[in-house]
């Protein structure tokens, strides 16, 4: 990733000088990948800080955690006021906030990225969300956006994540782990994305009885429609590989998904703001079961589900209808997310800009699709858009596939097919339309057990409590919590 991105800077005309506490992958860089062209090397931090004109720019690309600290904490000594650190890995919001205010107290400027599009698009243009100590955006903004992907006439897919508060328009309240949040809710929607074809690749080969060939052509036709993505479209060319032997690749891999901790981030973090990104959630939660591989092989041996039936219906139809449930469980998962960063900006004081956040992820990263421009488009016409589902473009989306969805939920329950996202995104939308839900009974048996109080409709804004059994007392609780 660091050398690739060192060839995309140097491309673009700059001038870097690239180090690696592994001094012969210096060298092996400038005399194979870097032969020929301007990119200088260190053998030692105080090497490369020395070779950097003022302001000096450090990019980091290291594990998230202690190893950013630990670089930190080697750079400072070496550098001056005004200097600047950037964090291009995936850490943790949290941590960034910290550094920023512990290195600004220090005089130096603190940028945390989140960088998306793997190795190629570090190399050819990747999508990048900046966040930190706003002071630093115009010294480092000709360098993000040259190298950044573009799309539609030329937009690069990078600027800073938050535009400040209004009453102070530098960005010296808020910013601060705006990027790192931001690209956390990518990896997050990343996650539901590829659980969302897992599923849809079930139906296809365990209800309809696709093979391979067939499945992969569905794929590609899909690439063709609104599902345009860069995930449908590497998906397609999964399902067509072959191995040395000349036989499908796909089902001899096995069916155990790891992860790096973002999808779990964004998850901890909706719960921590109480944001229902349920679809989100389901995601992560599929790969912690896929995880417990020999667990399933001994439960698949005890535990019965439905019978196994051929599929008696039109093939072409119920493909359709999957097709549909997956656009549509798409749209939610990305109004959770979205309705994510609408909650963490107004926790610390941000200024998302949710169009240009949709445009920064419209090419270059993973989650690049066509489908991000029509988000984009949302909030163009509605800056204070609530919800995307509130949007006319999404609404009359989620409405127009809303039979084939629930078509593919019932079918797929019936045929014992776990659907974690396709049935909570389905979950989510109808309590979403509902303008009465069951909680008044939670808080009736709250009261009842632990005297919480309940808001009457009558009486917005008041709370009571009601001895439900005749034998409690009049006091409400303040203390005990469930």
């Amino acid at each position: 990733m660091g050398q690739n991105l060192i060839l995309n800077m140097n491309d673009h005309g700059f001038v870097v000088c690239a180090f690696n506490r592994t001094v012969s992958k210096v060298d092996d860089f400038l005399a194979n990948e870097a032969k020929g062209t301007k990119v200088v090397g260190a053998h030692s931090l105080k090497e490369m800080v020395s070779k950097l004109k003022k302001p000096r720019r450090v990019i980091l690309l290291v594990k998230a955690g202690q190893a950013v600290d630990d670089f930190i904490e080697k750079l400072v000594p070496l550098m001056d006021t005004g200097d600047i650190i950037i964090d291009g890995g995936n850490s943790e919001y949290h941590d960034t906030t910290r550094r920023c205010r512990d290195l600004k107290a220090k005089g130096i400027l603190f940028v945390g990225s989140g960088v998306s599009g793997g190795e190629e698009g570090a190399r050819y243009g990747p999508s990048l969300m900046p966040g930190g100590n706003r002071e630093a955006w115009p010294h480092i903004k000709t360098i993000f956006q040259s190298i950044a992907a573009k799309v539609g006439t030329g937009e690069p897919c990078c600027d800073w994540a938050s535009s400040g508060h209004p009453c102070d328009p530098m960005g010296i309240v808020g910013d601060e782990g705006a990027g790192h949040f931001v690209k956390m809710v990518h990896n997050g929607i990343e996650y539901g994305d590829m659980q969302l074809i897992c599923e849809a690749y079930q139906l296809m080969k365990d209800v309809l009885g696709l093979g391979h060939t067939d499945m992969a052509q569905a794929f590609e036709d899909w690439n063709k429609t609104e599902l345009d993505s860069f995930l449908i479209e590497i998906t397609a060319n999964i399902l067509k590989f072959k191995d040395s032997d000349g036989q499908h690749l796909l089902p001899k891999i096995r069916d155990s998904a790891g992860q790096k901790g973002t999808g779990k981030w964004t998850a901890i973090s909706a719960l921590e703001y109480g944001v229902p990104v349920t679809l989100i959630g389901e995601a992560v939660f599929a790969r912690c079961l896929s995880s417990l591989k020999d667990e399933r092989v001994q439960a698949s041996k005890r535990l019965k589900g439905p019978q196994k039936t051929q599929f008696g219906g039109d093939k072409k139809s119920f493909l359709e209808d999957i097709r549909k449930a997956l656009y549509a469980s798409k749209i939610i998962s990305y109004a959770q997310g979205f309705m994510l960063l609408r909650q963490a900006a107004s926790e610390f004081g941000w200024t998302l800009n949710y169009g240009g956040i949709a445009l920064m992820w419209r090419g270059g990263c993973i989650i690049r699709s066509v489908f991000l421009g029509k988000i984009k488009d949302a909030f163009d016409r509605n800056p204070e858009l609530q919800n995307l589902l509130l949007d006319d473009f999404f609404r009359s989306a989620v409405e127009s596939c809303q039979d084939s969805w629930r078509r593919t939920v019932s079918t797929g329950v019936q045929a014992g097919i776990p659907m974690p996202c396709f049935t909570t995104a389905l979950s989510f939308y109808d309590g979403y339309r509902h303008e009465m839900l069951p909680a008044n009974l939670i808080q009736a048996q709250r009261d009842y057990f632990g005297a919480h109080t309940y808001e009457l409709l009558a009486k917005p804004g008041q709370f009571v409590h009601t001895n439900w059994t005749g034998h409690g007392g009049s006091v409400s609780s303040s203390s005990y919590n469930a």
